[in-house]
């Protein structure tokens, strides 16, 4: 493993562990697997087309897809040439496409669909560093390539020269720029993230030491592979021989999980959450015996003590009759782990995965620290913590509070952007974070809010929302919760119901005045834990969702807050009317 030191190194060890499976893709419904002597073969056949086509050491090339097995390919066969790989969110709006495409000057666009193309700005091919375009399900305009068109090209190219693809990994260092992320950011635009070999390798490595399933395993993935977090969860799914399931949907997630039947996945808050409210809204309305029975043993799961996991016999009870049922009917029976990341995981919603039997922990990192700095290990689980600092990371808390983290994982810097490096990175190497947190005696680190949502009321008192958020929203009736009150007297909060939730625990009765007194029982609740001037004092409610398109969160479900806040303008000057 010391040996190790590129993504090229990495993946070709993995490859060589795996004997089967290298990753399938569900489309229009229908599994394709890929066995690991195709994907090495295309993979070998696609970097010698991109080699045809000009493509060369730290030339950059977009990729604008949805998860793939041809997404790996495209990604791992740019990173053998030593070009540098530029992936764009299925979700960014137009004019975000056309900056990175310009920021980044691309040399070619390799996109998935007709859909995503036809949604691209209609000059982006125009972009004066665009040489060619792809497509890899098929030909979207006329001067396009195909990816099977790309292969035929590459396996013409390693006829002449047969080394061509082992000589250009060769040169790749750990010190070479292996990706230019965009972070989608909560606002402005997206500053391009400079990852190197050495960056994610390291990363990829470290999470062996912490996962806890042995591997090769069945893996699952849904989370973008634009998003770090996913990108780093595939290649130690590659490193280590897991056979990697790209669903084509999340609304038929329940269904893949049944077909797949993973044993890990990395997830996001509000797909747990979703979760957690789903089994409860069920119970609710479960009548009779078994109604009761579930309801007691959702209670239990929802109580279960993180530092303490052994099971009473009571939980072996539950877990016979409930927990085990849950655990087929929803995940496929296999899953042993899921890690959480992106955001805060709300105590209560942890507690109850774990209590259903399937080990859930916290990760804790950023786009610029490739992106994990810390993760949770073994049987050492604390309620709101996101792990310990993983291998050759070092966290320190500033005087101000901030996270600082130092090691070989941070970023080189921002593409472009020297200045916003400068402030990003000092001189002897500590990254800030720009999250305020804790640490333990034990090293446990704990977020307890951004430091730029921090706000001071005009009271002269400062609140940290993200707490009081997570709080909020661990309640199923809650979609989301946004704490209002830079500059004013008292808090409040623009709060987000869960529709579907609503209708099955009320029915016809879930009218707004209804659904407004149970989401203030919801607020007295929380705020008999926080200090007064912390206490949702007034609240809108609202039945329509956010969403990614309607711009109120990022494509990593983050809740862009000034344009929440402009969007209920009027309603939150009401609030303080």
């Amino acid at each position: 493993m010391s040996k190790i030191s590129t993504i090229c190194d990495l993946v070709d060890a993995g490859l060589t562990r795996n004997s089967g499976i290298a990753a399938s893709t569900k489309r229009q419904g229908t599994w394709t697997d890929t066995d690991v002597s195709t994907f090495r073969a295309h993979l070998n056949a696609c970097a010698a087309g991109f080699y045809s086509l000009g493509v060369r050491k730290g030339d950059r090339v977009a990729l604008h897809s949805e998860n793939s097995t041809e997404w790996l390919i495209v990604d791992q066969a740019l990173l053998a040439l030593g070009a540098v790989s530029v992936p764009i969110y299925t979700t960014q709006p137009a004019d975000q496409i056309m900056h990175i495409v310009r920021d980044a000057a691309v040399c070619g666009y390799v996109v998935s669909s007709e859909n995503l193309h036809h949604n691209c700005p209609e000059d982006l091919a125009s972009s004066p560093s665009i040489k060619w375009t792809m497509g890899i399900v098929g030909k979207f305009s006329p001067e396009m390539l195909t990816l099977e068109e790309l292969i035929e090209r590459g396996k013409e190219q390693l006829s002449g020269e047969p080394d061509l693809i082992n000589q250009t990994k060769a040169s790749v260092t750990s010190e070479d720029l292996a990706t230019l992320c965009y972070t989608s950011g909560t606002t402005g635009q997206p500053k391009g993230v400079m990852l190197t070999h050495g960056n994610l390798t390291t990363n990829a490595l470290s999470l062996e030491e912490r996962l806890p399933f042995e591997v090769p395993a069945r893996v699952l993935s849904f989370l973008p592979l634009s998003h770090s977090l996913e990108r780093v969860a595939s290649l130690f799914y590659l490193s280590t021989g897991c056979p990697i399931y790209f669903i084509e949907t999340t609304e038929e997630l329940m269904d893949d999980l049944q077909h797949v039947r993973p044993e890990h996945m990395t997830t996001v808050p509000r797909l747990l959450e979703k979760v957690h409210a789903g089994i409860i809204t069920k119970a609710i309305a479960k009548k009779g015996l078994a109604g009761m029975i579930g309801r007691w043993a959702f209670r239990r799961a929802e109580q279960f003590d993180l530092e303490n996991p052994k099971p009473s016999i009571m939980d072996k009870i539950a877990d016979k009759i409930v927990y085990s049922s849950v655990r087929d009917m929803l995940f496929g029976g296999k899953l042993k782990a899921l890690t959480s990341g992106g955001a805060a995981l709300s105590p209560q919603v942890q507690a109850f995965i774990n209590g259903l039997g399937i080990y859930c922990g916290q990760g804790y990192g950023l786009t610029e620290t490739s992106p994990v700095i810390s993760l949770y290990e073994g049987n050492k689980l604390r309620s709101r913590s996101v792990g310990t600092p993983i291998r050759d990371v070092e966290v320190k808390i500033a005087e101000d509070g901030e996270i600082l983290t130092r090691g070989p994982h941070v970023m080189r810097g921002y593409y472009n952007m020297p200045e916003e490096t400068a402030e990003t990175i000092t001189d002897d190497g500590w990254l800030h974070t720009g999250d305020i947190g804790k640490l333990d005696e034990d090293g446990h680190l704990y977020i307890t809010d951004r430091k730029k949502q921090l706000f001071k009321l005009s009271t002269g008192k400062y609140i940290a929302p993200a707490p009081i958020e997570t709080a909020l929203a661990s309640h199923a009736l809650i979609e989301h919760a946004v704490i209002i009150g830079p500059g004013l007297k008292f808090c409040a909060a623009l709060i987000v119901v869960d529709a579907l939730y609503a209708e099955k625990a009320f029915g016809e009765k879930a009218d707004e005045k209804v659904l407004a007194n149970e989401v203030q029982l919801v607020i007295d609740k929380v705020n008999q834990n926080l200090p007064a001037w912390e206490q949702v004092k007034k609240f809108h409610l609202t039945l329509d969702p956010f969403t990614i398109d309607g711009g109120e969160l990022t494509p990593t479900l983050k809740v862009r807050r000034k344009n929440v806040f402009a969007k209920y303008e009027k309603e939150i000057d009401q609030l303080y009317s």
